[in-house]
């Protein structure tokens, strides 16, 4: 009994709450007692309250749990390091393995223009006497055997008509026909452009040409160097050294080498903003024909891109044109998300579940490509020739896999559809820095001054050209300042804030605080006990 205050009924413990506690309101039910009407107001207004105030609550923590986040800007201004550049001249190579089918794809290829077109391309489009590539140490490769492949006649361009056109007008699109390994469930993959059917026909054709090049050789392990690209390279006005860039072979975008790749040399760090601190290229332009239906382009490619990271020069990048000076400005942006209960996001993909393919850092179209090749591997036996392969695993060929064509484009259909679970499955990356691009162009090298430019390169260089600023480019990539705008996600609702709003409604509503929560707790302790005392004394009466 002393430390717990009994009552001797529920009334006297109900007055003696509404008497002392702080929460408005309630006194007026006592004091109110002989007259009902007033009584019954306050009764109902205090339970109107209550009601109010959980519906607050139930909004308030319906909220919370949507997890909704706030975006909050900053500016931040100190050197940092400069982004990786790759370029690229838009130029495969016909390696010397698979040398004589592509000469047969072009003969295909033209016969294929003149039967749509009524056009003779032979003169001007195909030109087979560049010298080819040839891959290193063909004695290691085993059991391979260049005459078992043979190009697939079954894919022939069609002409097609378009019978939903509204127009009126005679329209016709092109393709070419696809079918499963039973030679049923065909369709066409067609193209309103005779142009663009034309060039995707090409590509399906060449990734089954370049199956045949082993994946245990190096194809970019050749005879070229980077001077036969590059003719000046300078970083801060200083030229740039050797091991300032790495090189590697892209089947389509041709010679490529990416500078400042890893990020971690002190000679790439950005002290000041403007032209005169960016990197100055000039550039080979020229395109040498080597597979003219596969990069119809002439030019270079560019692309700016974080370090440690894979370039996909096919979903981003620019090009540059022939004799033209470029100057292109760079604006970094940094992004930084909450993840977890926030939003999905990974911080540096160990808990994706897509194993990637590529030995950099993970992004986003690293683990989308590596999740539509792992899919096609499993789905069609065989992988995408762009994409690297996963182990065990080689890539598709019409020879071995005749109906791949169709499986590949209902898979790649579904992709971009977002009918795969690829982008359920790889989310963007918690911490990630853009780079926003403004360019300026201009006729470079101008008239008066492109002949003692052109002897200059050619001394130093060896540059050998006669045309006429159609064979060299210049371009110029900077800071336009070095403050940088960080965007993080935050919290719109934090617990802090959750709490703070839950006490703001209990003092609109009641007017107390958190030591009158406390009181109401007293009070459901004091009935639960009271009323156990009085079911002990009633039975102990019922015996008695």
């Amino acid at each position: 009994e002393g430390l717990i205050e009994f009552y001797d009924s529920f009334k006297d413990m109900f007055e003696f709450f509404c008497k002392n506690t702080t929460i408005h309101g309630t006194i007026r039910l006592v004091c109110s007692d002989s007259n009902r009407m007033k009584t019954a107001f306050w009764t109902l207004l205090l339970l109107a309250s209550f009601g109010m105030l959980y519906w607050q609550f139930a909004l308030m923590f319906s909220q919370y749990w949507a997890y909704p986040v706030v975006l909050t800007m900053s500016m931040h201004s100190e050197p940092k390091m400069f982004p990786a550049i790759t370029i690229c001249n838009l130029d495969p190579y016909r390696f010397g393995l698979v040398s004589e089918h592509l000469v047969q794809l072009d003969h295909m290829a033209e016969e294929s223009i003149t039967f749509l077109y009524g056009i003779n391309t032979s003169a001007s489009l195909f030109h087979m006497n560049e010298k080819n590539i040839h891959v290193k140490d063909l004695s290691s490769i085993g059991n391979l055997s260049r005459s078992s492949f043979k190009l697939s006649q079954n894919f022939s361009l069609l002409r097609m008509p378009d019978h939903n056109n509204r127009s009126g007008k005679k329209h016709s699109s092109v393709g070419f026909r696809l079918c499963n390994a039973t030679g049923g469930n065909c369709f066409y993959k067609t193209y309103s452009s005779g142009m663009d059917a034309i060039l995707e026909w090409y590509r399906f054709h060449y990734m089954n040409i370049m199956s045949q090049l082993p994946v245990i050789i190096n194809i970019s392990d050749h005879e070229e160097q980077i001077e036969d690209m590059v003719y000046s390279c300078q970083y801060d006005g200083e030229p740039c050294r050797p091991s300032d860039y790495v090189h590697f072979h892209h089947p389509v975008f041709g010679s490529c080498y990416t500078f400042n790749s890893k990020g971690t040399d002190p000679f790439w760090t950005a002290t000041k903003p403007g032209i005169p601190y960016g990197l100055s290229l000039i550039l080979r332009a020229e395109q040498k024909d080597h597979i003219p239906l596969l990069s119809t382009v002439a030019g270079v490619k560019v692309m700016i891109h974080n370090h440690n990271q894979t370039p996909f020069l096919e979903h981003e990048g620019f090009d540059i044109r022939p004799g033209i000076a470029t100057t292109i400005g760079i604006q970094q942006d940094e992004v930084n998300r909450l993840g977890g209960n926030y939003g999905k996001c990974t911080t540096n993909g160990d808990d994706v579940n897509v194993k990637l393919l590529y030995n950099n850092s993970y992004t986003l179209q690293a683990c989308l490509h590596s999740c539509f090749q792992h899919i096609m591997v499993r789905k069609c036996g065989c992988g995408y020739y762009y994409y690297p392969l996963p182990p065990g695993a080689e890539y598709c060929n019409y020879n071995k896999q005749p109906a791949w064509g169709h499986c590949f484009y209902q898979l790649y259909n579904r992709l971009r559809n977002h009918h795969l679970n690829c982008f359920d499955q790889c989310p963007k990356p918690c911490r990630e820095s853009l780079y926003k691009v403004s360019a300026g162009t201009a006729k470079w090298p101008s008239a008066k001054s492109q002949d003692w430019i052109r002897q200059a390169l050619r001394h130093q260089n060896g540059y050998n050209s006669t045309s006429n600023r159609k064979d060299i480019a210049k371009v110029t990539i900077f800071y336009q300042q070095l403050n940088y705008e960080s965007v993080n996600e935050s919290p719109l609702l934090s617990e802090n804030l959750l709490l703070s709003s839950m006490g703001s409604q209990w003092s609109l509503w009641f007017g107390s605080s958190v030591l009158s929560v406390v009181e109401m707790f007293e009070l459901l302790i004091d009935t639960l006990v009271l009323s156990l005392l009085f079911c002990y004394q009633r039975l102990r009466s019922k015996k008695t």
